[in-house]
């Protein structure tokens, strides 16, 4: 079915691009694209207060895992109205591209940011760099400046919202430092392979992970060495996250009798202006989690 899918894809994509001759929305205003959640937090919080500039998320709040999304042909109609396109990169929008081969959308793609540096997993680059607090500021640095670039009769604007979020950004990092450095715990359980630069961040120990594959239940052998890790530790608590389901972590707290609790990888959420402060609001949730979950029993 992919390889019927993906022509047709391609196909239609290259109409509507062609026949709108790209550029505004019908309302006339500078409409920004973003991939997914945290792309379209990023820039509604660069683009607060101004009147006459769009920003459209592309996937939907319901969407668990992007490595298996498809373009819809509603997809198609957005992105043929879009002035710029804004994307994470390192390989987490595969299903981008395609249309961006035959696109003549202007593309800001936030790995290019200077001073990320990727973390690999299991030989391919972990895509999740938005849970640093400091790569999430990189990122939202360059969305200012390649916006600047694109857009610049909105710049001034772009650079104070920019400043007033990296602020937002910079305040909430150092408080979840003194709440998280000195809990006497740092070893954790997560669901899968979302939290390596949050654990970076916080100097956290990521001993296991569930589902190596977003989606896909762990073998027998590899929920075997997860309980046997798990059963090793002192103090035994497992993250599961929202967009999953949680089978396989039930499995493991039945051998193991560890805890369950959630951290939001914040991957998906409902694009609308009034939930611009989420990347704020979630990881002060994560916050509260880890203190609860991390500390003495």
């Amino acid at each position: 079915m992919k390889k019927i899918f993906l022509p047709i894809i391609i196909l239609m994509m290259t109409i509507i691009v062609s026949g709108c001759g790209g550029g505004k929305g019908t309302d006339g205003k500078f409409r920004i694209v973003t991939s997914f959640y945290p792309m379209y937090l990023h820039a509604i919080n660069l683009t607060k207060n101004i009147e006459d500039v769009e920003v459209v998320n592309l996937t939907a709040p319901q969407v668990g895992c992007l490595h298996d999304y498809q373009l819809t042909p509603e997809d198609m109609k957005t992105l043929s109205t879009a002035d710029v396109l804004v994307i994470n990169g390192f390989g987490m929008e595969s299903f981008l591209d395609k249309a961006a081969e035959v696109s003549d959308l202007k593309i800001i793609d936030l790995s290019k940011a200077d001073e990320i540096n990727p973390i690999e997993t299991n030989g391919e680059i972990n895509p999740h760099v938005w849970l640093s607090f400091t790569y999430a500021k990189r990122q939202v640095i360059e969305l200012c400046n390649r916006l600047s670039e694109i857009d610049p009769d909105h710049s001034l604007d772009y650079k104070k919202n920019a400043l007033n979020y990296v602020t937002q950004l910079d305040d909430l990092r150092e408080q979840m430092h003194g709440e998280l450095d000195f809990l006497p715990n740092k070893d954790i359980v997560t669901f899968h392979e979302a939290f390596p630069y949050f654990a970076k961040e916080f100097d956290l120990n990521i001993v296991a992970v569930i589902e190596h594959e977003p989606g896909t239940e762990p073998s027998p052998k590899e929920l075997a060495e997860t309980i046997e890790k798990i059963n090793a530790l002192p103090h035994k608590v497992i993250f599961t996250e929202p967009q999953y389901s949680s089978n396989a972590a039930q499995t493991i707290v039945n051998e193991t009798g560890a805890k369950i609790f959630m951290l939001d990888p914040i991957v998906t959420g409902e694009a609308n202006p009034s939930n611009a402060d989420d990347y704020l609001n979630k990881m002060r949730e994560n916050m509260r989690t880890l203190k609860t979950a991390l500390k003495n029993s």
